[in-house]
Parts: C-alpha cells; sequence; structure tokens
C-alpha cells in the first residue's frame, strides 16, 4: 500500500489500525471509534442540533466507514475520510428530514391517477418473514450484550423510553445513561459486524 509521507504520525498510526480492522482485528475498529467518536459525535451535534440523533449519526458514520475500508486509499488521512463520511451522511439525513410530501390538494387534479398507484405499506408474507427473522437475530445478538447494556438498549429502543426516563428507571444520572447507551450501541454494532449481519 502507498502511504503518503505527508501524513501526520497519528495519521500513520491510524492507518496501522485501518490494516488491523480490514484483517478483521475487532480491537482496531474499537480503537479507531474510541479516537474518533467524541470528535465526530460533536461536529454532527452542531449539524442537526439534536443529542439523540448526533449520537444514531455517529453511530452510522462509523459504520458505513468500518462497511467502505476497502475504498479507503492512505492519500489522505483517515480522519479527513472519516469526517467526509459522516458529514454526507449527516446532509443525507437533514435532507430526508426537511422533505416535505406534496399537500393532498395539489393532487386532487389527478386522484384517480394518483390511486390507480398506491401501493400497500404492509410488507408482503416473504418481507414480513425476513422482519420477523432479522428481529430475532437482534434479539439472540442482544442477548450477548452485558445485562447492564442490554437494559439501556431495550428501554431505549424497544420500550421507546427518554434519557430522563431511563435515567429515573435505572436510577442513573443522565449523563451516565448517555455515555453508556453510547457503549452499548458500538458494542452492539461490532457484534453486529462480526456475525455479518450488518
Amino acid at each position: 500500500m502507498e502511504v503518503n509521507n505527508s501524513l501526520s504520525d497519528k495519521a500513520k498510526s491510524d492507518l496501522l489500525l485501518v490494516e488491523q480492522a480490514k484483517k478483521g482485528q475487532e480491537k482496531a475498529f474499537a480503537s479507531l471509534m474510541n479516537r474518533y467518536k467524541d470528535s465526530i459525535y460533536f461536529m454532527l451535534l452542531k449539524m442537526v442540533n439534536n443529542a439523540s440523533d448526533a449520537e444514531d449519526l455517529t453511530i452510522e458514520a462509523f459504520g458505513k466507514a468500518f462497511r467502505s475500508l476497502d475504498s479507503y486509499t492512505p492519500k489522505f488521512a483517515f480522519s479527513t475520510w472519516l469526517f467526509k463520511i459522516a458529514t454526507n451522511n449527516c446532509v443525507d439525513f437533514i435532507r430526508k428530514k426537511q422533505f416535505a410530501p406534496i399537500p393532498f390538494d395539489h393532487m386532487q387534479d389527478n386522484l384517480d391517477n394518483v390511486t390507480a398507484n398506491i401501493q400497500s405499506d404492509l410488507p408482503d408474507p416473504e418481507e414480513s418473514l425476513i422482519i420477523h427473522q432479522k428481529i430475532a437475530a437482534l434479539k439472540d445478538i442482544l442477548n450477548l450484550l452485558k445485562p447492564r447494556y442490554k437494559a439501556l438498549i431495550e428501554l431505549r429502543y424497544y420500550k421507546e423510553y427518554s434519557y430522563e426516563e431511563i435515567s429515573a428507571e435505572l436510577n442513573l444520572p443522565i449523563g451516565t445513561v448517555k455515555a453508556q447507551l453510547f457503549r452499548a450501541k458500538s458494542l452492539l454494532y461490532n457484534i453486529l459486524i462480526k456475525t455479518g449481519n450488518i
């Protein structure tokens, strides 16, 4: 692999971790994530102004980067490449969120055409089976987490508790809830990568 000699020592250190990660070494993934998760998170928080969205987008950014490691070339620092992925993903997220559907009264003239082309949003039987299989697989993977992390994921994503509700339920400070939930999602994501479920 051709390395850009103008890279900083930190960038060269990242490059070694990237090479190890490409070989499937989980510690390398974790090291890269720990090195950049805070700076990525705070950059995304400035963009979306919502802590929960910023956390989800941070995990997504690492997911996309880790899935695309083979396309990374060391002409640029890994951090530059990672921040570009995070930024682009966030811009897509903001675009989708800002997209407003066409008001129904604007379609009134073409109502016959519209109703003729409406498709059901309900999944067909095959899609339903796949969804159920994925949910079952995710529950099995969730059982691999330590009980405290499993509880956090279940409260946040299955019961849809707010951070405040989780804090009250588990008798933990909100900061601890957020930090441990971030850690739980990171661990879950690493297991998903390892087991080929992503």
